[in-house]
């Protein structure tokens, strides 16, 4: 079930399949989607409520069933993102090197890039090696937003 809701970055999707959240639609996605308005079901409340809890800076840590969906590589690339302290960022070299695959900063690249639960595995925290912000699904203003929204909550 896919539900999309206003937030305040804008609105958002959330989908879930079998009890996991499976897929999450920044604004520049969700504008475009169809589903209904509301949370829809009891993990789809729950995930909104967690996800504005964090847009306000009152949520560190998300605890929701996560299912995406992609290689065993990309899988282990988002678990590693899953260990990215909040307010804190990581590279790409360094999370391919987390991920196993040491020559694999452009790999961890695209794993990244197909994070199919944005924010909730926080892909947003994965800037370049230079120290500058770089791709995001969302756009690089929502990323700054989101990594400013952490560094300004950090406890």
């Amino acid at each position: 079930m896919l539900s999309v809701r206003e937030t305040v970055i804008g609105p958002v999707g959330i989908e879930e399949d079998e009890g996991s959240i499976t897929r999450l639609f920044l604004p520049n996605k969700a504008r475009r989607i169809k589903g209904p308005d509301g949370e829809g079901t009891p993990l789809l409340a729950e995930a909104f409520g967690q996800l504005d809890l964090y847009l306000e800076g009152k949520l560190q840590r998300f605890s929701l069933p996560l299912r995406p969906e992609g290689t065993e590589f990309m899988k282990r690339v988002w678990r590693e993102l899953l260990k990215v302290p909040y307010g804190r960022t990581t590279t790409y070299r360094e999370l391919a090197v987390a991920a196993g695959s040491p020559g694999g900063s452009r790999a961890a690249g695209m794993a990244n890039a197909k994070n199919p639960i944005a924010i909730f595995i926080p892909c947003h925290r994965v800037i370049g090696s230079n120290g500058k912000l770089v791709g995001f699904g969302g756009g690089l203003e929502l990323k700054s937003w989101l990594l400013d929204l952490e560094a300004r909550n950090m406890e």
